[in-house]
């Protein structure tokens, strides 16, 4: 693994002269952040040595290296989800990258749906804390000490400092947002409405099928974490139409302007 990843890294220090300290990692339908970035140099994934490969409509497959707002940034098109087939090596594979490559923050976003009845699709809610209902873990196996210690800490898997941060910018933007727990499943599958009412009962806020093992491997690598839900439909038992991809996708487009001005403040902020 440790071999593997310095093989990408050289790879990609060779490709660019960047060497942003911020990483975002762009959901499902949030992939027009990339428009804000400026001097773009875009490698795709099948490229990258070790990499994988992103096989989810609405998921570009692709890492953009330039500057938002004259700040450095690397930002992935394109994510990589246990529900494919991949192990969850192979899902977090791109945050022991980026910390072999330097990076220090990490911005990651999702669409998700909506468990709190508070919500309506469209909602953007910063991420406090999440619940990981995968039943694994991506720590799992022998540890390499090289990486980050046996047993991470998680009492802060998403960071105060930069939520304070965002919440600042988008009171100055006039950007409304809500605040909740993020709970992750495998998928593919949309939860049952009894899976919803517990998940409500234990706290959750909006559900989805990624972010949590990228989260559990960014702290465990010393890697401070933002995180943005789009609220894109309301979960099972409390939506009153069947889900699907493409819906999903389409609301998370319609509230995308506000969730990239959000971001492209908040980089300059956390900078």
């Amino acid at each position: 693994m440790y071999n593997k990843v310095q093989e990408t890294v050289e790879f990609l220090k060779n490709k660019v002269e960047n060497r942003p300290k911020i990483a975002i990692i762009l959901g499902s339908g949030l992939g027009d952040l990339v428009d804000f970035v400026e001097n773009k140099k875009i490698i795709p994934y099948e490229e990258i040595p070790n990499f994988p490969v992103s096989t989810v409509k609405g998921h570009a497959g692709q890492l953009v290296f330039g500057q938002i707002n004259g700040v450095e940034v690397l930002v992935m098109k394109g994510r990589f989800h246990y529900y494919e087939g991949y192990d969850m090596k192979v899902v977090t594979y791109p945050q022991y990258v980026f910390k072999a490559f330097g990076i220090e923050k990490m911005v990651v976003s999702n669409a998700a749906g909506g468990i709190n009845k508070e919500f309506n699709p469209g909602t953007l809610m910063l991420i406090t804390d999440h619940i990981n209902s995968f039943g694994t873990n991506p720590l799992i196996g022998k540890n390499d000490e090289k990486f980050g210690p046996r047993f991470p800490d998680l009492s802060e898997a998403y960071n105060k400092g930069l939520i304070e941060s965002a919440k600042k910018v988008a009171n100055k933007l006039g950007i409304e947002y809500k605040e909740g727990v993020y709970a992750g499943v495998t998928g593919p599958s949309y939860e049952t409405g009894a899976e919803i009412k517990m998940f409500s009962l234990v706290g959750a806020s909006a559900v989805g099928m990624s972010t949590v093992p990228e989260v559990i491997v960014a702290n465990y690598l010393g890697i401070k974490v933002l995180g943005i839900s789009c609220i894109t439909n309301m979960a099972t038992g409390i939506a009153t139409k069947p889900h699907s991809h493409e819906e999903v996708v389409h609301i998370a487009k319609v509230a995308g302007a506000q969730f990239c001005n959000w971001v492209a403040e908040t980089i300059s902020e956390i900078a």
